[in-house]
């Protein structure tokens, strides 16, 4: 698998995956889809590979 993410492409999703897990825990109520988009944020940050970049042909590193 090609990586496809550059490191600060990589930093802001692993940014905004801890505000979207904060809330998640936080809110409670609908913002549980916050928390799961937040663990897909942290899986592809660690992997450097988006699925949807791949898909739309497009890439940050």
């Amino acid at each position: 698998m090609e990586k496809n993410m550059v490191l600060w492409d990589r930093v802001i999703r692993i940014i905004v995956a801890i505000i979207f897990l904060w809330l998640a825990i936080t809110q409670g109520g609908w913002y549980w889809i916050l928390g799961i988009i937040g663990v897909i944020f942290i899986v592809t940050a660690a992997i450097g590979f988006c699925p949807l970049y791949k898909v739309l042909g497009f890439k940050t590193g």
